[in-house]
């Protein structure tokens, strides 16, 4: 059994809806239809995803490939940031930098990055701990707790430097073996 990790791709950014409502663009799921026809989650025999729409979505169609469900979990959920609501990209870009870089800090009142870790790996093991077997369990969820997710697995601190490159990535690990999971990989042609 392995867990692979996957960030939604490219979404259709509307300022007038919730960040968490908003759906995948028709990139993002041309990109995902493209991934979930390849052979890294052709082992999948469960499917988890955060609450978010676009994520959702995503499983949605990783599911429909295996006949599964979508099980759905809130604290897989990206780091809070309602208090700041939409941020346009630039100023964005910064508000994640200093996420990353002071991760017992919140930033203009988001979830600190160390508490958005400590949830996120907990959700993780207990899917994984309940997870029966056989096959792979997927999670579709969103960059910045992969990417705490990722770095907890590998242990290293928090930084920005292990984040994703882009939206629509993914990573393996095998639980059993306890190596460490590699890094990032684009879920298919941007």
């Amino acid at each position: 059994m392995a867990l692979i990790f996957v960030t939604h791709p490219e979404v259709e950014i509307d300022p007038a809806v919730p960040v968490p409502r908003w759906r995948l663009s028709d990139r993002g799921v041309a990109r995902m239809r493209a991934f979930v026809a390849s052979d890294v989650v052709a082992g999948v025999s469960a499917v988890w995803a955060s609450t978010e729409t676009k994520a959702i979505e995503a499983a949605g169609l990783l599911a429909a490939r295996h006949g599964l469900p979508v099980q759905v979990r809130e604290d897989l959920g990206e780091n809070d940031r309602s208090a700041t609501g939409f941020v346009p990209p630039d100023p964005f870009e910064r508000l994640a930098d200093a996420f990353f870089a002071h991760p017992e800090e919140s930033v203009r009142g988001w979830e600190t990055a160390a508490a958005a870790q400590g949830r996120i790996v907990a959700a993780t093991m207990e899917i994984l701990q309940a997870h029966p077997g056989p096959g792979d369990v997927a999670i579709v969820a969103h960059g910045g707790v992969g990417t705490l997710l990722l770095c907890h697995l590998k242990g290293l601190p928090i930084a920005r430097a292990h984040d994703q490159p882009h939206q629509g990535c993914w990573w393996r690990h095998d639980p059993k073996s306890g190596a460490a999971p590699e890094g990032w990989a684009s879920i298919a042609m941007r």
